[in-house]
């Protein structure tokens, strides 16, 4: 063996260098968020200007009164005092606008949601190593994912055995010709696998590969083959290892004490079956194999196939000749076949369930199979037009993954690729959800995924799916509550300063309810549970706006009451309640609170007219809205404030209560 490379000038290290991850890139979620708080503080600075510019010019004007109901802004009369407070009272409204207009509880509301969800998934066997990947997972619109050892338990064992034409159902080891075991040292001397028996009572480890301990493990217990005995009893001559362009592997061998030189070979049933000529059946009889025979054997292998069964064909060829010593090379025509061997590997229980559920957001149209190399022979433009079709890449290679990976993102979709192998580390490295395995995952393979899976299981992928499902719909709720806020305050003040100049919810308040709510709030809609109708919704890909249709229909029907309500409030609030200004204004200020504590129950559920569905299961919530009323009771007993008899309170819920109907 030669080494021709090294380092960065193996094909390894170019396909490495090949993937270059952004490390500053968004997620489909930030990049929404971002371009929602851009626009929001947009409109904030404009409506701040436009409020500034009124009280300015109102006052100026004499347009203003005070408390007192004196006339402000009097010429040369008015106190430089007066006009310094008032410039001040200004600039204090417009700065509380800007203020409240800007969505800084947004990060924190993610932040919230992020880390609670990442606590839950811990509990349920997935390791979130990159916070973004719990909001990417929800925009996933396709999952790659490997089949050995996540779809199946990568527990290998020999179902079926053909001998010729014929299914071998039970031992065979004591009831056919001494020609069978012509594939038991075939066995043997085509594996690199090493067999330890510490005992003699106790049972045979073999390490090696899923497939060969498989093999191994049948030939070993079930037909009482020794390989070591195998070996000694052979002078192994060449081996030609196992090449995935050939699908096969091959030894050349000699036993001791004669002249003739053996050939087996060992690899994919249908390459095997292309070199065969002749086969052997259970009696021990050589019988010529025409193309119909082949038609015969092919339909066999396309049964075990059918049956998710991996089929490994095994096939020999004795030479005479002498010469044949010098060529050091395996024939590789006119072999007979030994036997056919299908390999199952059972489906990890709960798998059939966890794919239904992924694949049914959405249906699926014509759905191809290609192998790895059909694939990459594809023109760019034909890899495009066709990456939408293809369910399944058989025989792939690490670049025909990364490939397919490449292809998907370029297409528009959001990828997660779940991967154990070194070989995996470039696909999940490009992927925008890297998964990997916890229990058979390699060092390099966890170091290049965003998120580990402790139990090897698909079922646990899907259950990273539900709580990206959930963190990206709990997030939306809380948009929904925290516009209703920012609209209904925005709007009142900014009416209130045009037509009176004065603001009802000043900086104290509106800064008490951006403390309240966006820390309260978002935790408490940031400990929803995922459920099963976020499932059954399609993905949210890159393109899907954060703000759906429903979210804007709830946030208008919720907006709109409470500043009819605050208007009303602060226009005729006095003369319905024959109260004084001070009491009015803590009437509106209590009424505004108790009607964001309400939209917090309508946030819960943005498109069910039960909003108290499941709400027992969340006592985290219950607890939180209990917590911010308190608050709000011990805010009304500070000295700038009115106290209320109960029969306020109660009226001040009554009709902040109305909300709630609201939704439908």
């Amino acid at each position: 063996m030669l080494v021709t490379s090294v380092g960065m000038n193996t094909a390894w290290a170019e396909m490495m260098s090949s993937i270059n991850r952004n490390l500053d890139e968004k997620t489909p979620l930030q990049a929404l968020l971002n371009k929602l708080k851009s626009y929001i503080g947009r409109v904030g600075l404009v409506m701040a200007t436009l409020v500034l510019a009124v009280l300015t010019i109102r006052y100026f004007t004499g347009n203003t009164r005070d408390d007192n109901g004196s006339r402000e802004g009097n010429g040369s009369k008015t106190k430089v005092n007066d006009v310094l407070n008032s410039v001040v009272y200004t600039f204090a409204a417009a700065v509380t606008i800007v203020v409240v207009a800007i969505p800084e509880g947004l990060p924190l509301a993610v932040t919230l949601t992020l880390a609670y969800s990442m606590e839950q998934m811990m509990a349920e066997n997935a390791l979130v190593r990159k916070l973004s990947a719990c909001e990417t997972m929800d925009s996933a619109t396709t999952i790659c994912t490997d089949k050995t050892g996540t779809l199946t338990m990568n527990q290998m064992q020999v179902s079926e055995f053909w001998l010729g034409k014929e299914l071998i159902e039970h031992s065979i080891s004591m009831e056919i010709e001494p020609e069978f075991f012509l594939l038991l040292e075939g066995v043997a001397l085509s594996t690199t696998a090493t067999v330890n028996k510490p005992h003699s009572t106790s049972t045979p480890e073999i390490s090696d590969s899923p497939t060969e301990k498989a093999i191994l493990s049948w030939a070993v217990l079930d037909l009482g083959m020794n390989i070591n005995d195998t070996k000694h009893k052979c002078e192994i001559m060449y081996v030609e290892t196992f090449n995935s362009e050939k699908k096969r592997s091959g030894v050349m061998m000699r036993k001791s004490n004669e002249k003739a030189i053996h050939t087996h070979w060992k690899g994919a049933a249908e390459m095997i079956l292309a070199m065969c000529s002749t086969y052997y059946v259970k009696s021990g009889e050589l019988i010529e194999m025409n193309e119909e025979e082949k038609m015969q054997f092919r339909a066999i292998i396309h049964n075990m196939a059918a049956k998710s069964l991996r089929c490994i064909a095994f096939a020999h060829k004795k030479v005479i000749e002498e010469n044949k010593l010098v060529s050091q090379k395996l024939e590789e025509t006119g072999l007979t076949l030994l036997g056919l061997v299908g390999l199952k590997d059972p489906c990890r229980p709960g798998v059939r369930t966890a794919v239904e559920s992924c694949t049914k957001a959405k249906g699926h149209g014509q759905q191809a199979v290609v192998e790895g190399v059909e694939f990459r022979n594809y023109s760019p433009e034909e890899r495009i037009t066709r990456i939408d079709d293809i369910r399944v890449m058989a025989r792939s290679s690490p670049f025909d993954k990364l490939l397919m990976v490449q292809c998907l993102k370029e297409k528009g979709h959001v990828v997660a690729v779940t991967g154990d192998d070194t070989n995996d580390a470039p696909a999940l490295k490009e992927a925008d959800v890297g998964l990997s395995m916890g229990i058979q995952g390699t060092e390099v393979a966890k170091e290049s995924s965003d998120v580990i899976i402790l139990d090897d299981n698909f079922i646990s992928v899907v259950t990273v799916l539900r709580w990206g499902r959930c963190v990206y719909n709990n997030i939306q709720k809380f948009i929904q509550f925290q516009l209703t806020v920012k609209v209904a305050a925005l709007v009142i003040n900014f009416v209130a300063a045009i037509s009176c100049g004065k603001v009802p919810l000043t900086a104290v308040q509106l800064l008490w309810v951006n403390l309240v709510m966006d820390t309260m709030g978002a935790l408490a809609l940031a400990t929803e549970q995922p459920t099963d109708e976020l499932m059954a919704k399609s993905p949210a890909g890159r393109s899907e706006p954060l703000m759906t249709k429903i979210m804007w229909r709830n946030l208008i029907a919720h907006s709109l009451y409470q500043i009819v309500i605050l208007i009303i409030l602060h226009f005729k609030g006095k003369s319905i309640f024959g109260v004084d200004e001070k009491v009015k204004n803590t009437r509106i200020f209590n009424t505004f609170v108790q009607c964001q504590v309400f939209n917090e129950f309508n946030s819960r559920k943005l498109e069910k007219i039960n909003i108290f569905e499941g709400i027992l299961e969340n006592k985290l919530f219950l607890v939180i809205i209990g917590f911010i009323i308190i608050l709000q009771v011990l805010m009304e007993c500070l000295y700038w404030y009115c106290r209320f008899i109960f029969a306020t309170w109660l009226c001040c819920e009554v009709y902040s209560h109305i909300p709630m109907i609201c939704t439908f």
